[in-house]
């Protein structure tokens, strides 16, 4: 961390000069620059080669970018999306010169002259003191004018094609890069517990995003008991941002629901006795890194460091929400002819409609009986455009190598569980031994590896499945 502080002071020493060499006065250009002067003086960065003046020029544009509001962060991002495209002009030379003479050299000025002028800027960009911060918040702001421009395209069909097309390319720019600067290589893996900073415990109690921590008491429970663990990943240029955590239960066998595992009243378990890791709550902390992959690493490597900490841990799952399976059922009831129920299940099913079904032990058992089927069609047949399971929470285990282990009627019967599943819960097993090959098999073949118990679940003489758009899932 020293060695990383020298490095950031160092950085603000370059900028503070920098800002000689460039004419900027502290906060004079923060006064002045609009979207289009913002836009400008990216071009005046990327045409630069002197790093100090670069570093300076970069922290002014961040700081008077962060001070706009949404709408003129918006105009900003869109002239950065129209403008900052490749040459073609010398893409097209480049594509001449490579056919005449398919050298390595050619293709290498191919492949410069074809990288967009945005891919330039944002590493310019990020050569200011906090510059990667500032970016993966600048894309946050780019997933929301990607949406108003879906939105418009889908209200009366005269959103701007160009600009949404080019909005994506600038995003695939920023994922592009994010993808190596947040490559595993760089990953710190963090034990938090009760001795963590304040700073970074709130951040953890702020980013919580399945089961909500309710205030530092709450969080008290999930972090400092001998049977609890929390582990996330950081990265040197966001040190005191988490990137991603999660929650581990240690138990004594598989817990089908979540209330005993939040519950402040039990009684701690010695990790000694403990022969099951329960991963009950993974949270993405950065929306502006989404589609970089943290998640697996994470989990896997929390799997090596508990099995090594605590050699009596043979079982290791995950106790999940299953937040598509409601508006999925929801369809499904409604369609005239539903693809994953049977005509039973679809008049069993009607009882979901009553307040409070899950407390009236008659209503909830027949509930049960066709809940727990189709929640194993949802699962194993129900597939996206892409053949892949609607669930994003099972395409992400599936992906990781996980099993699908068992499917929790009324696994949690709070009223964000009731909403988006019913109160339905699973568990994803990770088995060490076969995790490499569930992960081959789904990758390649789209297949669900699943338990026995699950397959049993699943009713007889179905309808044959149906793909289900990506953007429903």
């Amino acid at each position: 961390m020293a060695a990383i502080s020298f490095f950031g002071d160092l950085l603000q020493t370059i900028s503070e000069r920098g800002r000689d060499l460039v004419g900027l006065g502290r906060g004079d250009l923060a006064a002045r620059a609009g979207a289009a002067e913002l836009a400008r003086l990216c071009e005046d960065l990327i045409s630069r080669r002197g790093e100090a003046s670069g570093v300076a020029l970069a922290r002014a544009i961040l700081d008077r970018y962060a001070s706009l509001g949404s709408a003129e962060r918006h105009e900003f991002l869109r002239t950065i999306a129209l403008d900052f495209d490749a040459d073609h002009r010398a893409v097209d030379a480049a594509i001449s010169a490579y056919l005449a003479d398919p050298s390595r050299a050619r293709l290498g000025t191919l492949h410069e002259a074809a990288e967009p002028r945005s891919q330039e800027l944002i590493r310019r960009l990020n050569l200011a003191r906090g510059g990667t911060l500032s970016l993966v918040r600048m894309r946050e702001d780019l997933f929301d004018l990607r949406r108003d421009l879906r939105r418009a395209a889908k209200g009366d069909g005269k959103g701007d094609a160009a600009l949404l097309d080019a909005a994506d390319s600038l995003d695939s720019d920023f994922e592009h890069l994010f993808a190596s600067w947040f490559n595993r290589g760089f990953l710190v893996l963090r034990h938090i517990d009760w001795t963590t900073p304040a700073h970074i415990l709130e951040k953890i109690i702020r980013y919580e995003a399945v089961h909500a921590i309710a205030d530092w008491d709450d969080l008290r429970a999930r972090i400092e008991p001998p049977d609890r663990r929390c582990f996330a990943f950081f990265h040197p240029a966001l040190a005191d941002e988490p990137l991603i955590f999660v929650e581990v239960a240690l138990t004594e066998g598989i817990a089908p629901a979540i209330a005993p595992i939040l519950s402040r009243e039990r009684k701690p378990l010695a990790p000694r006795s403990a022969t099951t890791a329960i991963f009950y709550s993974i949270s993405n902390c950065q929306k502006g890194l989404a589609g970089v992959t943290f998640g697996n690493f994470l989990i896997k490597q929390v799997v090596e460091d508990l099995a090594r900490e605590i050699p009596s841990l043979k079982t290791f799952v995950t106790l999940s929400p299953v937040p598509g399976f409601s508006s999925w059922l929801t369809r499904e009831r409604r369609a005239d002819s539903p693809q994953g129920l049977l005509p039973e299940d679809v008049e069993a099913l009607r009882a979901l409609d009553v307040p409070g079904w899950h407390e009236d032990k008659a209503l909830s058992d027949t509930v049960r009986k066709a809940l727990v089927p189709a929640a194993a069609a949802y699962f194993l047949r129900a597939k996206n455009e892409r053949g892949r399971p609607l669930d994003p929470v099972a395409r992400f285990h599936l992906g990781n190598g996980a099993r699908l282990e068992r499917i929790n009627f009324l696994g949690d019967v709070s009223d964000k569980g009731l909403n988006q599943s019913h109160g339905l819960m699973v568990n994803y097993l990770y088995d060490l031994a076969a995790i490499e090959k569930n992960h081959e098999t789904y990758a390649n073949l789209g297949t669900v590896a699943a338990s026995p118990a699950v397959t049993r679940d699943l009713r007889a003489k179905l309808p044959p499945p149906r793909a289900v758009a990506l953007a429903e899932a």
